[in-house]
């Protein structure tokens, strides 16, 4: 921090100018002077810029998770799945605890704002800072979970950025936390009581308005006049992966290991075992999981160059919601009436595609591709695309139905 000055409102006293400090990491700095010197204005101003900051960010934190609660909840299942922390009775709460989560965060970061219940506040805010640090350093320490999804789909954090926000975080909170008394309120309490509560009323609405739709921005690449075609595509001169290979043998008699970028070593020796290691990510395409296969075959570059197709996704046909199903026929037939070709898309067997076929009588084929990439689609099972050329010309969640319409 330079040049950091401060005085009183209703006199020209100056309290302090040209304040410089330098904190390097894994060090501590002392402020000391006489009393009057200006220690504890300083003080109190280094609290209050951390509580605008972590308010904030909270705030933030939350308001974009609150746009799309199914894709957190959607993080959650990783993280309680069985590749990770296997907390298997939590599964089916996913989604009520990503609710709770994103909507607390609004409000958390609000109360510090305003000053509403500091110490309540704070202590919340450092149990879930703890919890989340250590989340994020599993993931990045095992390379378990590769987006802790913090901002949810607006901007992406590898596992390591990810832990070092939280720790910073963490440590700023800390601060406040052994401060807690300069926390003081900006409004009265009668006001903190109804500001409360319109933001409580406001994120809860949006919740359920996303919940029954789509989520309001689509910060996905498979948003509205994103081409899939083009969003596949690795440019030649792309920076690729690099790997390191090492390679064991056993050589006269004795273990040897020998490093290599891929290539098999010019080595004469009885060889054990291979272990790689990504040393640097290259480039990767914004749509990178994505296919359309029928009978094994991939057919996404045929049906991406339809002109018009409309494409019913419905990722798990075990946990899709076929209330809707009689809307989805007649659109379906409307399509083809208009020109388009129709197809359901799925991550589940032909067993369970011939077995919906049968029980609700839908004549288009279905073709498979992977779970995560058609959660990743539309956050509706079963959800629909209309496509033209590989554009995606609009999405529509199953309560919005019967809104399709054809040109």
């Amino acid at each position: 921090m330079e040049r950091i000055a401060l005085k009183f409102e209703r006199s020209e006293k100056v309290i302090f100018e040209n304040i410089h400090i330098a904190a390097s990491s894994g060090k501590i700095v002392f402020v000391k002077g006489n009393n009057g010197t200006g220690k504890t204005t300083l003080l109190k101003t280094l609290v209050n810029i951390l509580r605008i900051f972590v308010g904030s960010l909270f705030i933030f934190s939350g308001v974009v998770k609150i746009n799309d609660p199914i894709g957190f909840s959607f993080k959650l299942e990783e993280y309680f799945g069985p590749t990770v922390f296997d907390i298997d009775f939590l599964l089916p709460y996913t989604l009520a605890l990503a609710i709770i989560i994103v909507i607390l965060e609004v409000l958390l970061g609000l109360f510090l704002l305003i000053g509403f219940k500091p110490k309540l506040t704070i202590w919340v805010m450092l149990l879930m800072i703890i919890w989340f640090t250590f989340l994020t350093w599993y993931s990045a320490y095992y390379n378990k979970v590769t987006d802790c999804g913090c901002f949810g789909d607006a901007i992406p954090l590898t596992p390591w950025e990810s832990f070092t926000k939280d720790v910073f975080l963490l440590s700023f909170i800390l601060i406040i936390f052994y401060k807690i008394e300069l926390i003081k309120p900006i409004i009265n309490f009668k006001n903190q009581i109804i500001v409360s509560l319109i933001s409580f009323i406001v994120s809860a609405s949006i919740v359920y308005r996303v919940l029954e739709h789509l989520p309001i921005i689509d910060f996905r690449p498979y948003k509205i006049q994103a081409n899939i075609i083009e969003n596949m595509i690795v440019p030649d001169d792309a920076p690729k992966d690099i790997w390191n290979y090492d390679w064991k043998f056993i050589v006269d008699g004795t273990e040897k290991i020998i490093s290599t970028s891929g290539e098999y070593p010019d080595i004469n020796g009885e060889f054990i075992s291979v272990e790689t290691k990504l040393i640097e990510k290259g480039y990767e395409a914004p749509i990178h999981d994505f296919s359309m296969e029928l009978n094994g075959e991939d057919m996404s570059d045929e049906l991406l160059n339809e002109k018009k197709l409309l494409v019913f996704v419905l990722y798990n046909l075990s946990k899709s919601n076929f209330d809707t199903s009689s809307e989805l026929i007649t659109k379906s037939k409307q399509a083809i009436e208009n020109g388009y070709k129709v197809i359901g898309i799925t991550a589940s067997g032909i067993d369970m595609q011939e077995e919906v076929k049968n029980q609700f009588g839908f004549e288009f084929d279905f073709y498979t591709c992977d779970e995560t990439a058609l959660k990743t689609i539309i956050r509706s099972n079963p959800g629909a695309l209309e496509i033209k050329s590989g554009t995606i010309v609009n999405k529509w969640h199953y309560n919005d139905f019967n809104k399709i319409k054809f040109d």
